[in-house]
């Protein structure tokens, strides 16, 4: 079977670069939920807005979301609970389109036990632009996987969101000096 054909029609893109969305879509019932759900409102808006920019661009959105229930969870059925709840305003705002790939993981990274690796090598994506939540923990996990397989890193610090300043600051350090990502703004991004 053709490389191309390994996705059997799946991913009708070819782009160099990606756009991938991480944890966006919570209920946010945890501990400091409320803070990372405040946090994350203003963040979504970049997102959908830098989202539009890129696609005019030919740019495909790659959503990645944690699995929320018991892998009996489906894609839509994590937006909906997102919808019904405390993050309902970002699940609005971000709301997948039929265009977009949506993954669910298991763990901190998109890479971790999901397709991905084989959706950016049938779009043939070589960048990655990554936005969501939470900077340290899922950005930092799938940028160090992104890095091992030689991806170009870029991630716009008004689409991240961490629950503090100094773990935002912190995060972007290591993203731009140990995985040599481009941090910047999303206004700055060309593709």
């Amino acid at each position: 079977m053709a490389r191309k054909d390994r996705m059997h029609g799946s991913v009708p893109d070819r782009a160099k670069t990606a756009l991938l969305v991480l944890d966006m879509f919570s209920d946010f019932a945890f501990q400091h939920g409320a803070r990372a759900e405040q946090r994350a409102r203003p963040v979504a808006t970049r997102i959908a807005a830098l989202k539009r920019r890129l696609l005019r661009q030919r740019v495909p959105c790659i959503y990645i979301n944690d699995n929320l229930g018991r892998w009996r969870s489906s894609f839509p059925e994590i937006v909906k609970q997102a919808a019904a709840s405390r993050g309902a305003a970002i699940a609005r705002t971000l709301r997948p389109e039929e265009r977009d790939y949506c993954l669910l993981k298991p763990k901190h990274s998109g890479f971790f036990d999901t397709p991905l690796d084989t959706v950016l090598e049938t779009l043939g994506a070589r960048r990655l632009i990554l936005c969501g939540t939470t900077t340290p923990q899922c950005i930092l996990f799938t940028a160090t996987d992104a890095y091992v397989r030689d991806y170009e890193l870029i991630i716009p610090t008004d689409c991240v969101v961490a629950l503090t300043s100094r773990e935002q600051r912190l995060a972007l350090y290591f993203l731009q000096s140990v995985l040599g990502a481009r941090v910047c703004r999303s206004q700055s991004i060309r593709c």
